[in-house]
């Protein structure tokens, strides 16, 4: 068996593409135009890459991007402070802290004090809660994207056996709560599970989050199940550095179904969803139909 491959890439396109005409409706149709904050603390090299793609492709959808780039040394205060303006800023609408913060930084005061309507990270307790619940909130954008890929390949997953490896609050958790709300059985699996591999073999459904490089080899892989790979590993092989995931693809490959490569797969989709969060945030701010397709 060959698996196939879903393309992430090409599916984010598609993604970003919808936003764009949900954007174009609501500047042509109300005179708005969705804006999201990104706010950066310090010089990280790989959150200003981030941070500079992220804004790229906010305005390339026509959305209004506001970067602040702080000082690695800025008082919790003034962060703050700032968040707050940008809370009250009625032209924003969605607000992303870029993670990790600088170590004298609290991440969870930080992250709490972004208005629960505009955190379009879906990280603030009261979105972790309503997700939780089954009620409307703002998704995580990594495990939506996730979500919009099963959906995409299966259509309804209802009554499938979902394996979740990784109890993480930013992929591990919400996942198997959206997976959940689909009516799939869910069990969530991390590297301490006894008998992970037989575990994983039940699984129609595997997202391997656990941040270990190439730790799913395909002997686990039940013949034709999806497997989501969310892990991003730099590893060197052969002298030379190269991006891996958490499942073994190659061995993976060959019996999965389907199967997300590693780049390409579910690395796009995260930014594709914080536009698709962005313009969700917008429409929920001033009571309008959210955008079909786009949410979870």
């Amino acid at each position: 068996m060959t698996a196939t491959i879903i393309d992430g890439k090409e599916f984010a396109a598609r993604v970003r593409v919808k936003v764009g005409d949900h954007v174009t409706r609501l500047k042509n149709d109300h005179g708005i135009t969705p804006g999201l904050a990104v706010v950066l603390v310090g010089e990280d090299p790989a959150s200003q890459v981030y941070v500079r793609s992220k804004g790229k492709m906010t305005v390339e959808v026509g959305m209004k991007s506001v970067e602040h780039k702080l000082d690695i040394n800025t008082a919790e205060a003034d962060l703050l402070a700032l968040i707050g303006q940008l809370n009250n800023d009625p032209e924003i609408h969605g607000i992303l802290v870029q993670l990790p913060l600088p170590k004298h930084l609290n991440e969870d005061l930080v992250i709490n004090s972004i208005s629960p309507a505009k955190d379009v990270d879906g990280f603030h307790i009261s979105n972790v809660g309503l997700l939780g619940t089954g009620q409307k909130s703002m998704v995580p954008c990594t495990p939506l994207g996730c979500l919009m890929m099963l959906r995409d390949h299966h259509g309804s997953l209802s009554g499938m056996n979902a394996v979740v490896i990784g109890r993480s609050n930013i992929v591990g958790k919400p996942m198997a709560q959206l997976l959940l709300g689909d009516s799939c059985t869910v069990t969530i699996a991390h590297s301490r599970t006894k008998d992970l591999a037989d575990v994983v073999r039940r699984a129609d459904i595997v997202v391997a989050a656990v941040g270990r490089p190439e730790m799913v080899p395909g002997d686990w892989i039940k013949p034709g199940a999806t497997v989501i790979d969310v892990g991003i590993n730099r590893i060197e092989r052969d002298g030379k550095k190269k991006l891996v995931g958490d499942a073994d693809y190659e061995s993976c490959a060959a019996v999965a179904g389907a199967i997300t490569p590693v780049p390409g797969g579910v690395g796009p989709m995260t930014i594709a969803c914080l536009l698709a969060n962005t313009v969700t945030a917008c429409c929920r701010a001033h009571g309008f139909d959210e955008p079909e397709g786009l949410t979870a």
